[in-house]
């Protein structure tokens, strides 16, 4: 009995000093990592981790179901394809012809209304937010400096850096993108629950506009100015401005580093389905317009869609070409 007392004692001290220098050495996002993420087996964002972290909610507002094709779910899936699909673990896949739902497959205990973390395509929405904020007149064009919104920006080129180089990820900003390493600051912004101060402590200490880096940093930073910007939460603004006028027939979920009054992870995280993210893809087919309404002007679709840079042409503005 002794024995076990001991034990416990000193295991209670192993936490508690563990504990303590998490904090000294300032990496005491690791408890919520662990809490939310780690002891559930994963290392990084997984599909349904919005149920761990707060959300703000993108509301919907008339619903404009699509429609059915005559011939739907007619055509069973290939071998190649759902070979392809246990290979990726998908948990929804849908097809959409001539406006109508011609092909869904749910997997997993998933279904048409189930919600899933958008991963990366937030970064897509983040870009056309800040063309509406363009479009209003509320952000002068892709060349408006960064410091514009936050002049307190740090590194030897933070005054050069524009929100156009932040969407088509040419931000020289002191970044790494290691997802599996829980001490790169991809992690910390995950994890912390101060995603500003976190975004604000980085530089600007490579020249800006000069080739392609896939950093998720520099959407948050974009995210940040379009709030500055609009004067709104960027969930409101993306709810106002696509999210009801495409009639989502869901309300979304867009995780913040804190409740109640946080900003978005605006590089990744919001939970919808495969039914309402594929307006996305409509609007943008159709050259930025819904039901005979502009929502995003024409040129700028265009702009999003081609490649910055002759020598990286798989990346756009806020969009992968292939």
């Amino acid at each position: 009995m002794k024995f076990v007392l001991k034990f416990f004692k000193w295991l209670t001290i192993i936490f508690i000093s563990l504990i303590i220098l998490m904090y000294l050495f300032d990496v005491d996002y690791l408890l919520r990592a662990v809490r939310t993420i780690y002891f559930k087996g994963y290392t990084t964002a997984f599909l349904e981790d919005y149920k761990e972290f707060p959300n703000r909610e993108i509301k919907k507002g008339i619903a404009q179901p699509w429609a059915i094709a005559s011939d739907y779910n007619s055509v069973p899936a290939t071998e190649t394809l759902q070979k392809t699909h246990k290979e990726l673990q998908t948990i929804a896949y849908l097809i959409i012809k001539n406006d109508s739902i011609w092909h869904e497959s749910y997997f997993d205990g998933f279904d048409k209304n189930s919600k899933t973390n958008s991963f990366s395509m937030a970064k897509s929405i983040v870009t056309m937010a800040m063309g509406k904020a363009i479009m209003e007149g509320k952000m002068k064009s892709l060349d408006q400096k960064v410091t514009d919104f936050f002049p307190e920006l740090k590194g030897k080129y933070a005054k050069d850096v524009t929100i156009g180089d932040l969407s088509s990820m040419t931000s020289g900003l002191s970044w790494d993108e290691k997802y599996y390493s829980p001490f790169s600051i991809v992690t910390r912004a995950y994890f912390d629950n101060n995603l500003k101060e976190i975004i604000l402590g980085l530089k600007i200490n490579e020249k800006p506009g000069q080739s392609f880096k896939y950093l998720s940093g520099a959407t948050q930073l974009l995210a940040m100015c379009i709030e500055k910007a609009t004067g709104e939460h960027l969930s409101d603004y993306v709810s106002k401005h696509f999210w009801q006028p495409m009639g989502a027939e869901n309300e979304a979920l867009w995780q913040l580093d804190e409740a109640p009054d946080g900003i978005e992870k605006a590089y990744c995280c919001i939970a919808s389905n495969a039914r309402d993210f594929g307006r996305f893809g409509k609007l943008y087919l159709n050259n930025g317009k819904w039901n005979g309404q502009q929502l995003l002007d024409s040129a700028f679709v265009k702009k999003c869609i081609t490649p910055r840079f002759e020598k990286s042409p798989e990346y756009g503005y806020g969009w992968w070409m292939h």
